[in-house]
């Protein structure tokens, strides 16, 4: 069947347009909403480019946040709404930048737009092409663990609440457009290329984990119950995949389970020689809350050191302990699948140098690490990066949003592991930091 496709183009991928703003961030997580919002509110024009159809970043993903187990989403949703609707800002999603160069004592910035494949003016959000849509793909929000549809919105409270249709897995069977009652569906729609001026340029892209299969011995690629802590997240979310805790390989209720650490950091093996900073806490976390979730599971966290370095962060440790949390100071030298799907881990424990032995537990979580998740070379960004390929602060711990390049700042992950509270204080500074220079520079719109 020849799918409808409406020509009514929404884009036009030769656009020469040169809107100006004052600043533009990359990356709209935790770092970048909240530095768009301190800058908005001194009535500077905003723009935030964010590649992923929402913002919102990595923290919208999370359950709860240590050490007070609030709500992650109460924290970030409110931010989001708030940066959506702010007169001064002008988020872009499913954008990436493709190009900045110096133009006089700002930059000249070039945005590409990914198609969605929809007028994103026409759409209201009523989701009738999800519903008519008869392809399900694996949902990367849930890491997997679930299944959407070839056309839908990213997530329950997404924004924009505006769909993405898959074209690598859409069959053009046209349901989807049949279905919408705005003629919105455009299976032609080209990517468009927008070219900003702008004074300043904030760079809050955050981290990515590495990779599961980092330490193939542990099976992070091949063994269903093996997690990564962003799975165990999910796992743990309300809103999750399965609504409560499971074991993803049989939906039985995991009764002994494992937190590996340091399964991608401190290694040099793997090309992770330092340490991330908060997979301590985040294991920690997430044991805590899965005793509450299992008061009858047995949990034991295979440490090599714990670091628990913010305030509050010991005394979070230590509530740990008296909630019967099992700290084990030991190696993991290898898991083995069983036929019952159970995991057998090779342990050394390093407290009384005992012989290695060999331990079974129903689910393992791979503490991993953080890796920078963006590349500025790419984009002629022009400011260093350390050894380790997070941006370069040459005036850090003072100063640390600076980068090598004038005009152009750093928050949040971007410059290396940290936390939420670090993170959320880093982009308050940099618009500070902004701000100042925005005046030196005597920038102007018109």
């Amino acid at each position: 069947m020849n799918a409808p496709v409406n020509t009514n183009a929404s884009v036009n991928a030769n656009a020469t347009s040169n809107p100006k703003a004052d600043v533009l961030i990359i990356g709209a997580g935790i770092a970048g909403l909240q530095a768009s919002l301190d800058l908005a509110d001194q009535n500077r024009q905003v723009i935030l480019v964010e590649r992923n159809p929402s913002i919102g970043g990595r923290m919208i993903n999370l359950s709860k946040v240590y050490p007070t187990l609030d709500c992650a989403s109460c924290i970030t949703t409110p931010r989001m709404a708030s940066a959506s609707h702010h007169p001064n800002i002008n988020a872009l999603t499913y954008s990436e930048v493709k190009n900045v160069e110096k133009h006089g004592t700002g930059f000249r910035v070039t945005v590409v737009k990914k198609p969605r494949y929809i007028d994103e003016d026409k759409c209201i959000g009523c989701k009738r092409c999800e519903e008519a849509c008869p392809v399900f793909v694996k949902d990367e929000f849930e890491h997997n663990f679930g299944a959407k549809k070839a056309i839908s919105i990213p997530f329950t409270n997404a924004i924009p609440q505006l769909p993405v249709l898959d074209i690598n897995n859409c069959t053009l069977c046209g349901a989807c457009a049949n279905a919408c009652p705005t003629d919105c569906i455009n299976y032609t729609q080209q990517p468009v290329e927008t070219v900003y001026e702008v004074g300043a340029i904030l760079v809050s892209t955050g981290y990515q984990l590495t990779p599961a299969n980092a330490k193939p011995q542990y099976g992070g690629d091949k063994f269903t119950n093996v997690l990564t802590a962003l799975q165990g997240e999910r796992l743990l979310a309300p809103h999750g995949p399965f609504g409560r805790v499971l074991r993803p390989s049989d939906g039985k209720i995991p009764d002994n389970i494992a937190f590996i650490q340091c399964a991608g950091s401190r290694d040099q093996s793997i090309g992770l020689p330092y340490c991330s900073r908060v997979c301590c806490m985040y294991a920690i976390k997430q044991a805590m809350l899965l005793s509450g979730s299992l008061p009858t599971a047995d949990i034991t966290i295979y440490y090599m050191d714990i670091r628990a370095f913010g305030k509050g962060y010991e005394q979070f440790y230590q509530n740990a302990k008296a909630m019967g949390i099992h700290f084990v100071k030991a190696k993991v030298a290898r898991i083995k699948e069983t036929e019952d799907k159970n995991l057998m881990l090779r342990i050394e424990r390093q407290e009384d140098q005992s012989q290695p032995e060999e331990v079974q537990h129903d689910m393992v979580v791979l503490s991993l690490g953080l890796k920078p998740d963006w590349n500025p070379e790419a984009i002629n960004l022009n400011v260093h990066t350390e050894y380790d390929g997070f941006v370069k602060s040459p005036k850090a711990p003072l100063q640390p949003n600076i980068t090598t390049m004038e005009g152009i700042f750093a928050a949040g992950a971007a410059t290396g592991p940290k936390d939420i509270v670090d993170t959320i204080g880093e982009a308050c500074a940099g618009a500070m930091e902004i701000e100042n220079h925005l005046r030196r520079m005597e920038w102007r719109l018109s």
